[in-house]
């Protein structure tokens, strides 16, 4: 299975070892990719609507690169820190982009992955849940997983063997 990750934070701190861990995790059997969204020169949509959905987007960036690689994809892993009781802004732009091809995005099997701040029963990761919720039923996405860490410190995610073990 091709299985590409988006690393939505813009440090290789909480939601890198996370996406990290998994990648190890499932590399044996797999070809994994991750992508760091911070690195990206990817703009925000402008709803011009000239990619109908599936011809790619006009922007010359790399929109349609990152786009392609998630439509070749078996499935994908977003990964995000909490930021104002929802995703970043750098994966939210790249899930935006996805419109540009979103006709051929249908049918994926994804993986979320929160760290935030707060412990895991708080509403923000519940928000985030419910965003993914709405994207995989109008895409029909299969959600294989949505895992929410609490992590306090930059670095605190990579130091919890259970969380990393998991």
């Amino acid at each position: 299975m091709k299985i590409v990750m988006i690393n939505g934070s813009p440090r290789h701190g909480n939601v890198y070892a996370a996406i990290n861990a998994l990648r190890e995790g499932a590399e044996g059997e797999n070809t994994v990719e991750i992508l760091e969204a911070s690195k990206l020169n990817v703009s925000p949509c402008n709803g011009c609507n000239a990619c109908e959905c599936y011809k790619g987007c006009v922007a010359t960036d790399d929109s349609n690169a990152v786009v392609d690689k998630l439509v070749a994809a078996d499935m994908i892993v977003f990964g995000t820190p909490v930021y104002w009781w929802g995703m970043s802004a750098q994966l939210k732009t790249i899930i935006d982009k996805c419109y540009c091809k979103g006709a051929l995005l249908k049918g994926k099997k994804i993986g979320i992955v929160v760290c935030g701040g707060a412990p895991t029963d708080d509403e923000e990761y519940e928000l985030i849940r419910r965003q993914f919720e709405c994207m995989a039923e109008f895409l029909n996405w299969d959600i294989r997983f949505f895992k929410a860490y609490y992590a306090m410190g930059k670095d605190s995610l990579a130091g919890d063997e259970k969380a990393v073990a998991e």
